[in-house]
């Protein structure tokens, strides 16, 4: 009797533990891509201290985030540069996202919201100058930036409305509150774009787009660290 039970009592433990390794390595694995969209908004505010000191006439004030990447500006390839870690960043947190939504679609939906984001930012079409544009000299990617710009917004909305679904009324209220200033905001900033290709004084067009991406990305690492605690709440 020992002869048999004792081979199945010990291939069923080893299985036990076998599938409790596999559920630990995807709890870490989920928890480290959450983290990815935490270090993506950390990594942003690093890029709008760091780039424009490469320039002296940069001022974030009145210049938008867009003019450190455009077309002939001193701090495009190192914007470049750091932006392809931000867009690796923010797709990573999306399929974190995507892992830790279960059942939930709209959650799922969300994760994959934050992939497109963090994916089209290798294909953003760059602007040019102001003084380029003032002088003619604009060109298809400029349109193409814009189109981009507003794509990106939309996809920031949508998966900040599903992705507060999944929990409750305060979440769900800050989730408004990000969102209305990612409309007011995004509004304001496009109403002074006839001003830039202008190159006329926009005093704090900088500010105001500062305002609207920092919004979005206080959302991004609440909804994380909400992900993370729900993740331990449920484990218990």
């Amino acid at each position: 009797m020992n002869f048999i039970s004792e081979p199945i009592l010990h291939t069923a433990k080893t299985g036990f533990e076998s599938s409790e390794r596999v559920t630990s390595s995807g709890t870490i694995t989920r928890k480290t891509l959450l983290i990815c969209g935490v270090l993506s908004s950390l990594l942003y505010v690093v890029m709008n201290v760091v780039v424009p000191m490469q320039s002296e006439t940069y001022n974030w004030v009145t210049q938008t985030i867009s003019e450190l990447s455009a077309i002939g500006a001193p701090t495009r390839q190192l914007w470049i540069k750091l932006a392809i870690f931000y867009g690796l960043l923010l797709a990573a947190y999306g399929i974190g996202i995507w892992l830790s939504a279960e059942t939930s679609w709209p959650l799922r939906v969300a994760g994959a919201m934050f992939i497109m984001q963090g994916a089209i930012g290798f294909f953003w079409p760059p602007m040019h100058q102001r003084e380029v544009l003032a002088a003619g000299g604009g060109t298809a990617t400029d349109t193409m930036h814009i189109v981009f710009t507003m794509m990106w917004a939309f996809l920031a909305i949508v998966g900040i409305t599903l992705g507060a679904v999944a929990f409750g009324k305060r979440f769900q209220a800050f989730s408004l509150a990000i969102i209305l200033i990612l409309i007011v905001f995004g509004v304001w900033a496009g109403l002074e774009s006839p001003r830039i290709e202008a190159n006329l004084s926009t005093p704090w067009i900088g500010v105001v787009e500062r305002i609207n991406i920092g919004a979005f990305m206080l959302w991004v690492v609440f909804l994380a660290i909400a992900l993370l605690r729900r993740g331990e709440t449920m484990r218990h």
